[in-house]
C-alpha cells in the first residue's frame, strides 16, 4: 500500500503551487486536427518554446521551431506553399523536415549556404482528431501518444480554456475528486447535499501506457446524474491519469460509450492551456454537440476560477496540507513528477512507485 495514504495532513515535502516545473520528453497537446487545413500552418507556444505546426501538401503534419535561424523572425508569419516555409524578413526557405533550401542574399562563394543550415524540428503525431508535439531531446523510442479507448473514431468536439496558473495547479485542480459538489454545483445534476461516501480501487498504469495510475473500472456513483441522462443508464467508468498532464475517462453502458480526454499543456511557467476533447457513439449528432459544448466550456471555466482563487490565496504563502484519502492523487502526481525528473537527470527509465490501493472519500 502506498505510504502516502497514512499521511494525515503532516507537512509535505513540497508547497502547493510552488515550482510548476514543465516536464520535457513528453507528448503535449497542440491543437485539434480539424483546425489545421492542408497547406496551413499555426503558431503554438509549448513549454515556453515557439512551435510552428503545419500540414503539407501531402496531408502530413510537421512541426518546426517557429523562429528563423537567421534573425529570429517567426516563420509562421511568412508564407507556406505546402512544401516550404518562407521567412517574411529575408526569404530564407525551409522544407517541412527542417532543411534550409534557399538563402536569397548569399552569393555562391559566401557562407552560410542552405546546406549549412537546418531548422529545429519536433516529433509530431496526429491521433484520433488530435495533434500532439513531443517536447524534449529523448533519444530512442518515444513514449506512447495518448489515446482514448474504444471509440477514438467518434471525435465530437474540442474545447480549450486558458488557465493563468502553472501546470501543477491546473493538473491537481482538475484531478481533485472532492470539489464537484461545490465548484460544479448544479440544480440539474450535482447538489451540495448529494455528497456521500465513495470507495474506489486504484492501480498503477501498465508500463506500456506510461507513468501514471488508473481508477479501476466501477459502476458510476449515484450522484452521477449527467452520465445517466447522457448514456441512458448507470455506466461503468474507468479514469486514467498519464504523466505529465493527461486524463482519459471512458464510461460505457451496454448500448453506448463516452470518452473524454483532458490534456493540460503548459504555455509558459504561469499559463496553461487546458484542452478537452469528447467522443461518443450516442445518437443525436449536432443537437447533442450544441448542448454539450457550452456545458463543457462552462464546466472548465468553473475549474479555472476555482484554481485562480486557490492561486490568489497561495500568493500569501500560507501553510497547506493534504488530507487522507481525497488528496492522495495529488500526492501521486507530485511523487511521479519527482521520479520523472530524477530519471531524466540520472539517464534511466522512470519507475512507477504506486501500488494498488482502495481510497475512500466523500463527494
Amino acid at each position: 500500500m502506498d505510504d502516502a495514504r497514512h499521511d494525515k495532513g503532516s507537512a509535505p515535502d513540497y508547497r502547493l503551487g510552488a515550482g510548476g516545473i514543465m516536464l520535457s520528453n513528453a507528448w503535449y497537446y497542440a491543437l485539434p486536427a480539424h483546425d489545421l487545413a492542408q497547406g496551413a500552418m499555426r503558431h503554438c507556444t509549448l513549454l515556453g518554446e515557439p512551435v510552428l505546426v503545419g500540414r503539407g501538401a501531402d496531408g502530413k503534419v510537421f512541426a518546426l521551431r517557429d523562429t528563423c535561424p537567421h534573425r529570429g523572425t517567426l516563420l509562421s508569419k511568412g508564407k507556406f506553399d505546402g512544401r516550404e516555409v518562407e521567412c517574411p524578413y529575408h526569404g530564407w526557405r525551409f522544407a517541412t523536415d527542417g532543411r534550409c533550401t534557399a538563402i536569397p542574399s548569399q552569393t555562391a562563394d559566401q557562407r552560410p549556404q542552405p546546406s549549412d543550415i537546418r531548422a529545429v524540428t519536433f516529433p509530431v503525431a496526429e491521433r484520433q482528431g488530435n495533434i500532439w508535439v513531443f517536447m524534449g531531446t529523448q533519444v530512442g523510442a518515444l513514449p506512447p501518444v495518448p489515446e482514448v479507448p474504444a471509440i477514438g473514431d467518434r471525435f465530437q468536439f474540442h474545447v480549450a480554456v486558458a488557465f493563468d496558473c502553472n501546470i501543477d495547479l491546473a493538473v491537481i485542480g482538475l484531478m481533485d475528486p472532492a470539489h464537484g459538489a461545490f465548484v460544479h454545483r448544479s440544480a440539474l445534476w450535482r447538489k451540495e447535499d448529494s455528497i456521500h461516501e465513495k470507495a474506489k480501487a486504484f492501480s498503477p498504469l501498465p508500463e506500456k501506457e506510461g507513468l501514471g495510475w488508473r481508477m479501476d473500472r466501477h459502476t458510476a456513483s449515484r450522484n452521477s446524474r449527467a452520465y445517466r441522462l447522457f448514456l441512458g443508464g448507470a455506466p461503468e467508468t474507468e479514469i486514467s491519469y498519464h504523466l505529465p498532464s493527461v486524463r482519459i475517462e471512458h464510461a460505457r453502458t451496454p448500448k453506448y460509450n463516452y470518452c473524454g480526454l483532458t490534456a493540460c499543456t503548459p504555455i509558459t511557467p504561469e499559463r496553461t492551456m487546458v484542452h478537452h476533447v469528447m467522443y461518443w457513439d450516442v445518437p443525436g449528432g449536432m443537437l447533442l454537440k450544441a448542448i454539450m459544448e457550452p456545458l463543457t466550456r462552462r464546466f472548465l471555466d468553473q475549474d479555472r476560477r476555482a484554481v485562480l482563487d486557490m492561486q490568489e490565496g497561495l500568493a500569501f504563502d500560507p501553510p497547506t496540507m493534504l488530507v487522507q484519502d481525497a488528496d492522495t492523487q495529488t500526492r501521486w502526481y507530485y511523487r511521479l513528477k519527482r521520479e520523472a525528473l530524477a530519471a531524466q537527470a540520472e539517464n534511466r527509465a522512470a519507475r512507477n512507485p504506486i501500488t494498488p490501493v482502495t481510497l475512500r472519500w466523500r463527494s
